[in-house]
């Protein structure tokens, strides 16, 4: 039996992401003030991405628990709907762009911490707050993809999902660029236009190797190759 209910968890980690997103908001950076705010911040997508995602777990924990036992057909549809919502959020977009965000700052930060990071945002963001938002995220979704089993989509709509997203979020960056004339990241300023189509490209393949890690990984967790899931998995 576990220490902490897998239920409990969930709420613990939503709690924090609102927690991190409040303080994250109410810091008064220039950044903020431009063209895009903070939705121009892959870093800050993501703390969204987690923070709907997780909400949405809590609130498939709570259904599950009012449907339990109830054999109301319609409550028992709903469910499985938000159960599906739940599982292509995590293959989708929780986990890669998760993993994503850590794995890059992490390693232009080690390399360079003014490309990603400059050192001035010590002054308004603080460590804790810092570490919340690129190093945490990790252990969250592993936490979540070991607790409860996930149904992953069709490979091919799957990857043609998080290609859409990777695509997306790479014509916003360059649209903020086309109006402001300064990259989102520091580190693109220093680049050539050859290299830059270089690193967009292999931030999509990146992302694309990501969501089949997290297919990989559940299946490892959960062995869905050799049992079906159980109900208590859900």
């Amino acid at each position: 039996m576990a220490l902490v209910p897998c239920q409990v968890l969930r709420v613990a980690i939503l709690l924090s992401y609102c927690s991190i997103l409040c303080n994250y908001k109410a810091i008064e950076m220039p950044s903020h003030q431009t063209y895009g705010g903070s939705w121009k911040f892959l870093t800050f997508i993501d703390l969204v991405i987690q923070a709907v995602f997780f909400g949405i777990c809590v609130l498939t924990d709570l259904s599950s628990l009012l449907t339990r036992g109830s054999g109301n057909q319609e409550q028992e549809r709903q469910l499985k709907k938000l159960i599906s919502l739940r599982d292509w959020m995590l293959a989708v977009l929780a986990f890669p762009v998760g993993v994503f965000v850590v794995a890059v700052f992490w390693i232009i930060y080690a390399c360079d911490r003014e490309m990603i990071y400059p050192k001035l945002l010590d002054n308004f963001i603080p460590g804790w707050l810092n570490h919340g938002m690129h190093t945490t995220v990790l252990p969250f979704i592993l936490i979540e993809m070991r607790t409860s089993h996930h149904q992953y989509p069709s490979r091919s709509c799957g990857l043609t999902a998080i290609c859409t997203f990777s695509v997306g979020y790479i014509l916003w960056v360059c649209w903020v660029h086309h109006v402001t004339g300064m990259w989102v990241y520091p580190f693109l300023e220093h680049i050539g236009q050859g290299a830059r189509i270089i690193f967009f490209g292999s931030t999509t393949i990146l992302m694309n190797f990501l969501y089949l890690l997290g297919e990989v990984l559940n299946n490892y967790i959960w062995d869905t190759q050799k049992k079906p899931p159980s109900r208590q998995d859900i």
